[in-house]
Parts: C-alpha cells; structure tokens; sequence
C-alpha cells in the first residue's frame, strides 16, 4: 500500500509518498514527472512521514540534517538507480556536473545522466539540485530553474540570486 500527506515549504506544497516505511516520492506542486497520487491514501501520521517533515523543518532552517533515519526507495532503472546513488554523494553546499556524474559512472553521456537526474522522484532529499552544467550554469530543474535557485542559495552553493541571472 502507498500513502501521501503534504508538507507546507518555502518552495511550495510538497507531496510526498511512501510506503509502509520507506519514502518513494517527494515533488514541489507541478514538478514534471510527478507521480499520480490521486489513489494514494492520506496518512499525515506515517513514521517514515513524520521524519521526513522534521528533516524538512531542519534542512530549510539551514541545517545540514543527515538522511540515516529515513529509508528512501525510489523507483527507477538500475542505471538512473546509479545515477541517484551518486547524487546522494555531493554534500551539502556543494555541487557538481552532469558530465561528472557520468565520467564517475563511466559512461560517455551527459544527457543521459541529466534525463535521470530528472526523473529523481525523490527531489531535495536526493539532491538533483546540486547538478550544475558543465561550465556551473544553472541548468534544468524538475521544478524550476527558480526553486533550484532557492535552494542552492539556501545551502550557500551560491550567494547571490543574480549570479544566476543569465539562465
């Protein structure tokens, strides 16, 4: 069985889906690629639930909270499987490139890691939002180029809005 509740963020509504104890989904309203929750049952009392909106009220009051109390289980391809496995690796306030990801995977395409990093169905708590181009622009978000804005400038990854401002 899968459940959904939402979560009131300074990007928006977010909706978020799991199962009995693991965290499937979590989308900003009308991301792309957002899973159908229309059938999911609603139970905002969900341990795995409760623990993401704490490590949610943390990581937007600018703390840097570890993910080892929530089990995440996206959905996906082995390869975007790899791909989401090496976003979990870039730290906080720190970011990376499409074409490193796919030099460390060993394959030779960067638009195929850019496809799963946006396919991520489990955004900001796999952080697809430190994904930058191959020169650091600002480049694709499920969400928003404005929402990745936010959250990078959240994190500290950049300092300013307007470093940005040539997307």
């Amino acid at each position: 069985m899968l459940y959904k509740t939402q979560f009131d963020s300074p990007l928006g509504l977010l909706h978020l889906a799991a199962k009995e104890h693991a965290l499937v989904g979590l989308w900003v309203e009308k991301q792309k690629h957002q899973g159908d929750l229309s059938k999911l049952r609603k139970k905002d009392d969900l341990d795995v639930f409760i623990n993401v909106k704490k490590w949610l009220d943390l990581y937007f009051a600018r703390k840097n909270p570890s993910l080892n109390s929530i089990p995440l289980a996206p959905a996906g391809t082995d390869f975007r499987q790899k791909v989401w496995a090496q976003l979990l690796k870039i730290p906080y306030g720190s970011f990376t490139s499409y074409g490193e990801i796919a030099r460390l995977l060993g394959v030779n395409s960067a638009q195929a890691v850019g496809s799963a990093v946006g396919h991520n169905p489990i955004s900001i708590l796999i952080p697809c939002h430190r994904v930058l181009g191959a020169q650091g622009q600002l480049t694709g978000y499920a969400s928003g180029l404005e929402n990745k804005k936010k959250l990078l400038l959240l994190e500290g990854v950049i300092e300013h809005a307007d470093l940005f401002s040539k997307v």
